[in-house]
């Protein structure tokens, strides 16, 4: 199939689109812009099969262990799940939690240390404890309960919070931090850098203990920071970072668009679990965008993947699935301690559109690099300039289109010839105005961007990425890789704030940290 013509394939049979799309609601998948033939499928489906692809995806919602490093099951399946499980006791007492909290911010009663009601929510977390809770805040901002503002601070640099500080008022702001160990270094410093504000302005020093959440399996260390118990939520092991939305991790969004609305999401993230649990392979949708992942990567040397929604409040979901895909298979070795000898997870990258088509774009359409898409849209317009809409989906459908189709040097020719443009310059732009075409690509469509919508919609994802570790045979639910650079920053840190040589240190880095006390 490498060199086969995509264009050829929708000429010689006009039923692609219908052969080649699956609707679950509430998500509607055209994965017909695809360099695949029914053949092609079904040799992937038995890829799957051979994989056991279904047997592992049973253990995962048994609950059984899937995380084999550290020994782990991986749950969040059961967090939005209304059948019973052994741990469905622990959810609902949290979720009790999360609406005591909401109402009590919702009716006017959570109070400052001025006794005056809470009107801005600043989320300090990093990783999963941040990319999720901020995507889906700005995901739903139509559902944002009246007088409730958001800001979300993770970066250590402290600019970042700075601007937030200057934003907000002492006396309107509740803090939330999350954080599962408590101790995670940039989190810590922007609380703790936090804490100090509110205290200063206050001048109350239990202040923190009205104003403060925390998000946490470590309790004892929030109690410590000065968190009021009962401002205290429970996180826990079976719940990885990056699918940590579902839980406590989402109170931020709860106190944001309220706790019916928050439970919505879960309703339409477990939609979308039933259908990866029962619908059969060659109809189920993260099986499908599961395999062709792996088709492009391990087949035709596609290590790349472009996330484009058509949405502006979906904009941060590139970078969403940066961290969901690329920390879960970023993997070298797999599943029984061996070498893997062939490509795991793709690069992902993306921006909403139409910002990209006036950047990278140019290197989708006619790069010497063939990158799969994922175009993302919306059907109904949820503002009042309809024509703004039908501008917005009339340029996701066309670059799709694009892709696909390209425009041959005898097309371009032809189009300059219709310009009157002729000799030696037709020659020298029919090169430069030739799209190669046949880059593939899924449109994802659905009506409206629902609470429900959104979990769905990060379900598919999530199951994907989870459908592909299997058949790489690697883990997706460690995240190791992360750990080395924690481990030599606590060694550079003490020898930063002080004259001391780092005697483990290359000269490179010797260097630049000399470099930085000298200019500091």
């Amino acid at each position: 199939m490498r060199d086969v013509e995509m264009r050829q394939l929708f000429d010689e049979d006009p039923n692609r689109f219908k052969k080649f799309s699956i609707q679950s609601n509430p998500v509607l998948v055209d994965f017909s812009k695809n360099r695949v033939i029914e053949q092609t499928l079904s040799l992937l489906f038995n890829l799957a099969k051979a994989a056991e692809v279904e047997k592992w995806r049973d253990k995962m919602f048994a609950g059984e262990i899937v995380n084999s490093t550290e020994q782990r099951s991986a749950l969040h399946t059961a967090l939005r799940s209304p059948v019973h499980t052994h741990v469905s006791k622990e959810i609902d007492t949290e979720l009790a939690s999360m609406e005591r909290l909401c109402n009590k911010l919702h009716h006017g009663k959570w109070l400052s240390y001025k006794d005056t009601p809470i009107k801005d929510i600043v989320v300090i977390g990093i990783g999963g404890s941040y990319l999720g809770p901020k995507l889906a805040s700005e995901a739903l901002t139509h559902f944002t309960q009246k007088g409730i503002k958001i800001h979300f601070v993770a970066n250590v640099d402290a600019h970042l919070l700075d601007e937030v500080l200057k934003d907000i008022a002492p006396e309107d702001t509740l803090f939330v931090v999350v954080s599962k160990s408590f101790s995670t270094q940039e989190t810590t410093a922007n609380a703790e850098t936090a804490a100090a504000w509110l205290r200063e302005k206050s001048g109350i020093r239990r202040s923190v203990h009205k104003q403060f959440v925390a998000i946490t399996s470590n309790a004892e260390a929030a109690k410590s920071f000065g968190i009021d118990s009962d401002h205290i939520l429970n996180m826990w092991d079976w719940v990885g970072g990056r699918y940590s939305l579902w839980s406590t991790v989402g109170f931020p969004l709860a106190l944001q668009i309220g706790m019916q609305n928050f439970r919505s999401l879960l309703t339409g993230a477990y939609t979308m679990d039933k259908h990866f649990q029962t619908a059969p392979l060659d109809k189920n949708l993260p099986v499908i965008m599961g395999l062709l992942g792996v088709w492009y990567i391990n087949f035709l040397g596609m290590p790349h993947h472009a996330v484009l929604p058509y949405d502006h409040r979906l904009r941060s979901l590139p970078s969403y699935l940066q961290q969901l895909d690329m920390e879960s298979n970023g993997k070298g070795v797999t599943r029984d301690g061996k070498r893997a000898n062939y490509n795991t997870g793709p690069i992902i990258f993306g921006d909403a559109g139409t910002n990209g088509q006036h950047s990278f774009h140019q290197l989708l359409h006619q790069g010497a690099l063939t990158v799969p898409c994922d175009f993302i849209g919306f059907s109904k317009a949820e503002h009042d300039h309809k024509n703004h809409h039908e501008i917005l989906l009339s340029n996701m459908l066309a670059q799709s289109q694009a892709m696909m189709m390209g425009r041959s040097r005898k097309e371009t020719i032809e189009l300059l010839a219709s310009y009157n443009i002729t000799g030696k310059m037709v020659k020298d732009l029919s090169l430069h105005m030739t799209f190669p075409g046949n880059r593939p690509s899924n449109t994802i469509m659905c009506e409206s961007l629902t609470p429900a919508t959104l979990g769905a919609l990060l379900a598919l994802y999530e199951h994907k990425v989870f459908v592909q570790g299997i058949i790489w045979n690697i883990n997706s639910f460690d995240q190791m890789g992360v750990e080395l650079g924690k481990t030599l920053t606590s060694k550079i840190l003490p020898a930063m704030q002080s004259d001391k040589e780092l005697s483990s240190a290359d000269c490179s880095t010797q260097a630049l940290l000399d470099y930085i006390r000298k200019n500091s």
